[in-house]
């Protein structure tokens, strides 16, 4: 049979540089790999004639050949099974599509022999995390709290230790003898791929567990404790270990992230680690000063307002915040003071109030240069 010209197959004329033919092949290779196109006998008849055409022309020697007399230079020194470079050019075909030679090209290659391991749906793996929002009061998110919850996650068989296999008929794979890999049969780019018979495992066994069905997991709702530490506040992140869901194949278990939203208080407002409570007092209260009973998250305390206290006017009670998350001390307790002006008074109350005005004649408004 007549064979067809070298350059009509890679697709080029006979001017064709060293980088043309070069990118000729990358390109047809990628197409018509064996590994590519499993079971296809056209296309890796096809990339026979490619890697034979290719052989030729990228060798100058072997090129001046042909260009003179054509096929017959060459009908002796190719033996397509036994092809494993290019000529005497001396480089790998494997290095070269592999390793970067040629680029991006690469990466192909990195997927066809590297497919068998990830297809290893035997080998272990981490189960996914769970997330869970929990929603708590203003005090519990200050303090902290232990409580439960209830999830609902898969957890390992415990019949078959996650592996979804039957206790009985378990065996060795015949094929790959227990270790999970086997040699690839394609004749260019001998390598090792997962065995398909035991999908990597090296176990073969054809008894699914009855528990799960094969599954390997169960699904069940479980109580589970969580502690909640003091401090935290809305978007804190709590991490369980283990409480996820179960690994493939008996890998670990993942683990349950906890988000937390904390409801609004009544009279606190918090800001940080500092709390905030806004305290109404009289004229009188604040004119002459007092003590007075206020509210803490620890519970109640006195503070003492002083003489001529202003509208808005902050006191400290130090330490009475919100304890610092994973760290040590708390913040303050802030006390906005508010003057309340009575809004009724009878004549006589009118009176006094002038009588007052007239004694301690005050301007608020005579410094600022209106």
């Amino acid at each position: 049979m007549t064979k067809r010209d070298y350059y009509e197959i890679l697709g080029l004329n006979r001017n064709a540089t060293d980088k043309e033919l070069k990118k000729a092949y990358r390109k047809l290779a990628r197409k018509y790999h064996p590994d590519v196109n499993p079971g296809d006998k056209g296309a890796e008849s096809k990339f026979k004639e490619i890697s034979e055409a290719y052989q030729v022309l990228s060798d100058p020697q072997k090129r001046k050949k042909y260009d003179q007399v054509g096929h017959q230079a060459f009908q002796a020194d190719f033996d397509p099974s036994a092809w494993s470079g290019y000529g005497g050019r001396g480089f790998d075909i494997f290095e070269d599509l592999k390793g970067g030679k040629f680029g991006g090209f690469g990466d192909i290659f990195g997927d066809i022999f590297n497919r068998g391991e990830r297809q290893t749906r035997g080998t272990p793996h981490r189960g996914a995390d769970i997330n869970y929002s929990m929603e708590l009061s203003f005090e519990d998110a200050v303090k902290g709290i232990t409580t439960y919850i209830n999830i609902n996650r898969s957890t390992a068989c415990p019949d078959c230790r996650g592996t979804g296999l039957s206790s009985q008929g378990t065996q060795v794979c015949p094929d790959c003898k227990g270790t999970g890999r086997i040699q690839s049969r394609t004749p260019f780019f001998p390598g090792v791929q997962a065995c398909p018979r035991c999908q990597g495992t090296g176990r073969f066994n054809t008894n699914p567990c009855s528990k799960c069905f094969g599954q390997g997991k169960i699904s069940k709702t479980e109580k589970i404790a969580v502690k909640i530490p003091p401090g935290v506040d809305s978007g804190s992140r709590i991490r369980v270990s283990g409480k996820g869901e179960a690994g493939p194949n008996g890998g670990p278990e993942g683990d349950l992230y906890i988000t937390t939203k904390v409801q609004s208080h009544p009279y606190f407002e918090r800001k940080g680690n500092n709390i905030y409570l806004e305290l109404p007092i009289t004229i009188s209260e604040a004119i002459l000063g007092t003590k007075i009973t206020v509210p803490t998250i620890d519970g109640k305390t006195t503070v003492t307002i002083p003489q001529g206290v202003q509208s808005g006017q902050k006191l400290r009670l130090q330490g009475k915040g919100v304890p610092i998350l994973a760290g040590k001390g708390r913040g303050d307790q802030y006390i906005t003071i508010k003057i309340a002006v009575p809004t009724k008074l009878d004549d006589r109350s009118m009176a006094l109030v002038r009588e007052f005005e007239r004694m301690n004649p005050y301007n608020p408004r005579l410094d600022l240069g209106w």
